[in-house]
């Protein structure tokens, strides 16, 4: 028979939560050895491959190249978009003059309806009636279904625009830029001849010859009559 030296593990035949292993198994850890401070000890920058940062990493020529590359970047011309920020965009509906000013039976009320609101609320007025307008000739799938003299509704209100396009019906409706009111709203000189019907039959009364001289745009002289 073999007996064991003193230093050994004895085991304990009782289990012990169901592991039969005696609880001087579980707490014979090893010992955690302290932590020596070694004064002497290279820093860790040594066992690195990249030299430690420096402030004088970046010398101040190079900082000063940098601060002048951005503020002269600040003086580069702006783009064409700061520059198309001079141009103004409109909207117009256009038909033939005799439809818009002689026939359609609710524009000249709708009209003057706007104008009256204008006033009231001391807003300035952005619409405009141009006969045979100008910019019409960017436009020539517009003009090849005009009967001419034509006649435009503009204004600087798109959504307005488009409810008079879909309350007049029978008109076509875009949109275009210009640098200036007054190049928006350029015109060629025409003379407005309608026909008086020999019977009026319509519920309303017919308007009268010039009813939209207010709503021409300021400054050139007015078609002749």
């Amino acid at each position: 028979m073999v007996v064991l030296a003193s230093s050994s593990v004895s085991i304990n035949s009782s289990p012990i939560m169901g592991t039969g292993v005696n609880n001087t198994l579980f707490h014979s850890q090893k010992p955690q050895k302290p932590l020596i401070f070694m004064p002497n000890a290279k820093p860790i920058s040594q066992f690195l491959s990249l030299p430690p940062l420096s402030i004088d990493a970046v010398s101040p020529s190079s900082a000063r190249t940098s601060a002048v590359a951005v503020a002269t970047d600040t003086n580069q011309p702006s783009s064409s978009s700061d520059q198309d920020q001079t141009t103004k965009k409109y909207y117009f509906v256009v038909a033939n003059a005799k439809f818009m000013l002689d026939e359609e039976e609710h524009f000249k009320e709708l009209m003057n309806e706007r104008l009256r609101l204008f006033g009231e609320r001391n807003k300035e007025q952005d619409f405009w009636l141009v006969i045979e307008p100008k910019f019409l000739d960017k436009f020539p799938n517009i003009t090849k279904r005009l009967k001419r003299p034509a006649v435009a509704l503009v204004s600087t209100n798109g959504p307005w625009i488009t409810f008079m396009k879909l309350r007049l019906d029978r008109v076509l409706a875009e949109s275009y830029e210009a640098n200036s009111l007054e190049e928006a709203l350029e015109s060629n000189p025409t003379k407005l001849e309608f026909e008086k019907p020999e019977k009026w039959v319509a519920p309303y009364k017919k308007y009268e010859y010039g009813w939209w001289e207010p709503f021409l745009p300021p400054g050139p002289p007015k078609p002749e009559a």
